[in-house]
């Protein structure tokens, strides 16, 4: 069977085809080796192999499972999603013009915003749910346009599709930030994207426990991403080994947990949607969502995990509920088994995040469970 047969859940399960090489056990083993032997003639004993600072079998592993599961020609790891997003900037040269989405996560935000100034690069800042933002936008030449879909916290969706027409007709690269849906529910390049990034800290690995980040291409020969590969290389933005198994050890139930968590959103969304204390609810799965036609186009299987609330009342009250839950751990992250919530206001005080919205990301517990919890929190 050809690997373009093969669903995500296969692909994940079996680790893109990984086992141990030297047991044969169906676990794939981890390289920890730095250093690399050589002949007595100081030959490679393998030519891919002559340093570990890009070159690493276990890391190699799960990009290759990475790349499978994002249907991409080349994926590459970093340690963390905003060294990926860095790697990304650092590839655009000075003076060059970005088109990014507003009203997406912060700690991107902020950093774009200063990076931009420090290497003169013009950032325009626009609403690219909104198509007529966004073709006016591209209406000028443009080296990247940027949008995350769907976004955090305000879980708003973006055609890729169209974005794409519209970066591409500008001589723009579309990048997206894939990590609110994970490949399981979107495959952007599939849609037309040239590189997507994924903070795996998050849903891909799914455990709270690893620091990752991932950006897949659909062309390698792109010179955006043979500068992003060669940065990588020589600026030493790696992954540790043991963080690479880790991430690919969770990702083999990547499917199976999208799918729990998927359902426990939709469910905890629409209960939300029907209470009278609750004045929004911010999830691209509820028919009401100003993206619901678009995310029903392109997210397969699912809305994702992620969704926002605005709680009638002021900060005390959103606070009130927000200590009194008892299985949403107060934390921040997203993506994991357990569900976390966060008070966005407390986290962000100067981002215009209302002091009422509360974030939640809901894993794989009990439905029901996680609705009582909502319910005595929100009653009192």
């Amino acid at each position: 069977m050809n690997e373009k047969d093969h669903k995500p859940a296969t692909i994940a399960a079996q680790a893109a085809g990984a086992v141990e090489a030297q047991s044969g056990g169906v676990v794939p083993g981890i390289s920890l080796a730095t250093t690399y032997l050589r002949d007595a003639d100081y030959g490679l004993m393998r030519p891919d192999n002559v340093y570990g600072r890009d070159q690493n079998d276990t890391v190699r592993q799960c990009e290759e499972v990475l790349r499978a599961l994002e249907g991409a020609a080349a994926s590459l790891l970093f340690p963390s999603g905003m060294a990926a997003i860095a790697a990304v900037f650092r590839a655009l040269p000075s003076g060059a013009r970005v088109v990014m989405q507003n009203g997406i996560y912060w700690g991107t935000l902020k950093w774009v915003r200063d990076y931009c100034v420090r290497r003169a690069i013009i950032l325009d800042e626009i609403d690219a749910a909104d198509p007529g933002a966004l073709a006016e936008a591209c209406r000028s030449s443009a080296d990247m346009v940027w949008i995350e879909t769907p976004s955090n916290p305000w879980l708003k969706t973006v055609d890729i599709a169209a974005a794409a027409g519209m970066a591409h007709k500008a001589g723009a690269v579309l990048v997206v930030d894939g990590t609110a849906a994970t490949p399981v529910l979107t495959r952007a390049l599939d849609l037309g994207a040239d590189i997507v990034m994924h903070s795996a800290t998050k849903a891909l690995n799914g455990h709270s426990d690893v620091l990752a980040g991932v950006l897949s291409c659909r062309e390698p020969g792109q010179a955006m991403w043979q500068e992003i590969a060669t940065d990588r290389h020589d600026a030493g933005a790696i992954i540790g080994p043991f963080e690479a198994w880790l991430l690919m050890r969770g990702m083999r139930t990547l499917p199976l947990r999208m799918e729990r968590m998927c359902e426990n959103a939709m469910a905890v969304a629409t209960y939300l949607e029907g209470r009278a204390d609750i004045e929004a609810v911010y999830y691209p799965g509820l028919t009401g969502h100003a993206g619901h036609a678009i995310a029903a186009r392109q997210m397969r299987g699912g809305y994702g995990y992620l969704l926002s609330a605005l709680v009638k009342g002021d900060k005390t009250r959103a606070l009130d509920v927000v200590g009194r839950l008892q299985l949403f751990h107060r934390a921040t992250s997203l993506g994991g088994v357990e569900s976390l919530v966060e008070h966005r206001h407390t986290i962000e005080p100067h981002t215009g995040i209302p002091e009422t919205l509360i974030r939640l990301s809901v894993g794989v517990e009990d439905a029901g469970d996680l609705i009582a919890d909502l319910t005595q929190a929100l009653d009192g």
